[in-house]
């Protein structure tokens, strides 16, 4: 009995952190969507509905190397003085930046 109880707070506990790391991980890339928007000089709604996009890159594949692709190609198109070595330290940043949200919001 203790055994089966033990496996499913560990299940729970499970369940509950790749949860919270899935919503870590969205608002991370909405944080950096807002970062590169500010940089593209893009207004409020149009921030917002880029930040969405960014979000939306990051469901194609595991990791987010899909989010750097998208987010360079529109670095890339828009002239932006930014290299993909400053996207992989801000999406770093903004992770710990989004987790810590995420946990005040949730206590």
């Amino acid at each position: 009995m203790v055994s089966s109880k033990l496996s499913s707070t560990h299940e729970v506990d499970y369940v509950l952190r790749a949860d919270l790391e899935f919503k870590a991980s969205a608002r991370r890339n909405k944080l950096l969507g807002y970062w590169l928007a500010d940089k593209m000089g893009l207004g409020e709604a149009e921030a917002e509905n880029y930040a969405l996009e960014v979000v939306r890159a990051d469901l194609e594949e595991p990791g987010h190397d899909d989010v750097v692709r998208k987010v360079m190609a529109d670095i890339e198109e828009k002239e932006l003085d930014v290299a993909e070595s400053q996207v992989r330290q801000r999406i770093e940043l903004l992770l710990q930046v989004a987790r810590g949200q995420i946990e005040d919001e949730n206590p």
